[in-house]
């Protein structure tokens, strides 16, 4: 006489044997070879559509049946384009960078450079998360520059650079800020100095420099504090953040003033 668990374990291994049985018995679909400008013309239908991940996978097909072709190398570029227009941008990246990979004197890679560039741009999220992709766009926006510097995605990618530096320094201004309220003055001040040492174009700067007078100032650093506020009256002499320095070190007997030897001079006038 079988037991329960007997039982229980041949119901089971029943299960199996009639799963198995059904795949056995389901013809896998035929294979069947399209001609390859008919593959190309219905995955430009499907895009033409606004059918993306449809166009995509079409394209990605015109590439398997017929890797040789010159269809094949359109397609290949076609896919990211679609992937990226489905807002599959990691897809979109992988196929952009097969492009170039396979193809890199192709007239067309500034395009596919681009494609991974934008397609890291448009996931970026807000400050308060990780910036890894920010990083990654930034890379990928500086090579496209830098081997296309006469396109017109160069042109474009050049202003996404200034957001994309503008954003990672906002990152930077969050995590000092924060550490400024968590009363560890150093802390924030490495993280205003990648500000200015780094990011030293962006809309964060002020700010930058009035807090490192503040957490200078908090420090008893004085030097230090005066050189901020020197060196943010003198370029951004109509700032607020200038005047709130101002009247800090006016509470504290003190006066804008610059220290030669200051890291923040120096840093200052490397970039200008």
């Amino acid at each position: 006489m079988k037991s329960v668990g007997q039982k229980s374990l041949l119901a089971v291994y029943m299960v199996i044997l009639v799963s198995l049985a059904a795949c056995s018995s389901d013809e896998a679909p035929e294979y069947v070879e399209r001609p390859v400008q008919e593959l190309y013309n219905q995955a430009l239908a499907a895009l033409n559509n606004e059918n993306y991940l449809q166009a995509a996978q079409g394209f990605d097909e015109v590439e398997r049946q017929h890797p040789y072709s010159v269809w094949s190398t359109k397609a290949q570029l076609m896919s990211s384009f679609a992937y990226y227009q489905s807002n599959q941008y990691d897809q979109a990246i992988l196929a952009a960078e097969r492009f170039v990979e396979l193809h890199p004197g192709n007239k067309d890679v500034a395009y596919a450079y681009y494609l991974v560039a934008i397609s890291y741009y448009e996931q970026i999220t807000g400050v308060e998360r990780d910036q890894k992709v920010t990083r990654q766009a930034l890379a990928a926006l500086q090579n496209l520059v830098r081997r296309f510097p006469n396109t017109e995605y160069a042109r474009d990618a050049r202003l996404k650079i200034d957001l994309t530096k503008d954003h990672l320094a906002g990152k930077e201004m969050a995590i000092g800020r924060y550490y400024q309220s968590q009363d560890y003055p150093i802390g924030a001040i490495n993280r205003y100095r990648v500000v200015i040492e780094e990011y030293q174009t962006t809309t964060h700067v002020p700010e930058a420099l009035h807090r490192l007078t503040e957490a200078y100032l908090s420090l008893g650093i004085t030097e230090e504090a005066q050189t901020a506020a020197a060196v943010l009256g003198y370029n951004f002499p109509g700032s607020e953040w200038y005047q709130d320095s101002y009247a800090l070190l006016d509470a504290n007997y003190l006066k804008p003033e610059a220290d030669e030897d200051s890291w923040i001079v120096k840093a200052w006038t490397s970039i200008f």
